[in-house]
């Protein structure tokens, strides 16, 4: 399941998290034992063309907009959406889910496609699936037609989360920082913005939840259009993966106990992350929090990620160890569950502010990645692997969420779930932020 680009993504950037400095600027000093290997002359990639910088960066603006409103979209409606549907409570556990399992799968198939047709073009093509899946499902009439035209749409984010990383180490090698900053900052900005705004809109366009959600495919066409311009400027560009540096074969990653915390560690922050998108605003509708103020509680708890993804991985690059760091981020996230156990409505905002601050462990565990490897073939494997492993450990999670509100009829179990899983996050959070290499670790093939 391993891929050079897919690996970048681990090391460079990820859906709400900023990347470590010392794996996503410019090559590394002289003086550093790795600086070959962490930037590779190969990897600078051709040269734009005048006039395309700005059209790029437009487009990667647009793209990033577009990583998640197709998922936090569809937290506050998802009342509306299986009433109209005639959705069980485990079916729309099931959506909450298909996030995860569209990135593990979907994912994987981005680095190849790029070879083949070149990053733009993938990204381009992401983009329309993205804007097709959005505008088609609302109108299927059916929970099998909204499942499938939801997987598209996934698709679609699945391989661009993947290939906008490289497309920016790719074209502008010498300003991986600062539009990687820009990336992620745009990408937190639209999960806010599609939680905020989707009830709001909803409401202007004759209260019909169809049109609240097919609304955002808009936005969709609209990162089409730079990015066909620069598929029409870059012809017969295949991208990076293929001029990258292949992980050495020898290097058996499922060894390593580092390798297997930190996929554990990142896992569990996943489930709790899309337990949040798909059930956060659901909880505290039930609690008699109004609609529009639910998603808007959804959006905060998207926006504490923007600051936060840029202070998280420079101070963990500064501690031998950031086990702790997991911890408190931890105890965020179980104080923040108590909270919405004992008094959701009333104290919303602080329970907010918890699980917002909980739910950048993502950019932690993406730091943490790119540390626990000396070479940058150790960290394409890692990356490749606590990605792989960690998307697929997350899609039980909201199922059973799901599973337990409908029998239960209540959030006292659901809740009581996610605290739990808090607990062992923590635990692997220590033993994944250990001062530990791979390389040290791990088996080597004969």
């Amino acid at each position: 399941m391993a891929d050079d680009s897919l690996a970048t993504l681990g090391s460079a950037a990820g859906p709400s998290g900023a990347p470590p400095e010392q794996h996503t600027n410019a090559p590394a000093a002289p003086a550093a034992p790795v600086a070959p290997a962490a930037a590779p002359e190969p990897a600078r990639g051709p040269a734009v063309g005048r006039g395309l910088p700005l059209i790029m960066i437009v487009g990667l603006v647009l793209a990033a907009l577009n990583l998640r409103p197709a998922i936090t979209s569809l937290g506050p409606l998802m009342e509306e959406v299986r009433s109209g549907l005639g959705m069980s409570a485990a079916v729309a556990g099931l959506l909450t889910s298909v996030p995860a399992l569209c990135f593990a799968v979907f994912g994987t198939a981005a680095p190849r496609l790029a070879r083949r047709w070149g990053p733009g073009a993938v990204v381009c093509a992401g983009m329309t699936a993205i804007a097709v899946g959005v505008v088609v499902r609302p109108y299927t009439g059916s929970t099998p037609g909204f499942l499938a035209a939801t997987a598209l749409a996934l698709a679609g984010i699945a391989i661009s989360n993947v290939l906008l990383p490289v497309v920016i180490k790719t074209w502008f090698p010498d300003r991986v920082g600062s539009l990687t900053g820009l990336y992620s900052m745009a990408l937190a900005l639209g999960s806010a913005l599609a939680a905020a705004l989707t009830v709001p809109v909803t409401a202007v366009l004759s209260g019909s939840w169809q049109s609240g959600l097919a609304v955002w495919a808009v936005l969709a066409a609209l990162a089409v259009l730079p990015w066909l311009t620069v598929v029409r400027g870059r012809k017969g560009e295949h991208g990076p993966a293929a001029a990258a540096p292949a992980a050495p074969a020898a290097l058996r990653v499922s060894t390593s106990p580092t390798a297997w915390a930190l996929a554990v560690f990142f896992g569990l922050q996943a489930t709790a992350a899309y337990i949040t998108m798909g059930w956060m605003a659901q909880i505290f509708r039930d609690a008699g929090v109004p609609a529009g103020t639910a998603g808007v509680l959804l959006a905060v708890t998207m926006a504490i990620g923007v600051p936060l993804s840029f202070v998280l991985p420079r101070l963990a690059t500064r501690l031998g160890n950031q086990g702790p760091l997991a911890v408190g981020l931890g105890l965020c996230g179980l104080a923040g569950y108590a909270g919405l156990w004992l008094a959701p409505a009333s104290g919303a905002w602080a329970w907010t502010l918890l699980m917002g601050i909980s739910n950048c462990s993502f950019p932690l565990a993406l730091t943490m990645i790119g540390m626990r490897a000396r070479s940058a073939e150790g960290v394409v494997r890692l990356s490749a692997f606590v990605q792989s492993v960690g998307y697929l450990i997350s899609i039980p999670g909201p199922l059973l969420v799901a599973t337990l509100y409908q029998h239960s009829g209540g959030w006292g179990l659901p809740i009581a779930l996610m605290a739990g899983l808090m607990v062992p996050q923590m635990a692997v959070g220590m033993l994944a932020g250990r001062d530990r290499r791979l390389e040290d670790e791990a088996r080597v093939r004969h």
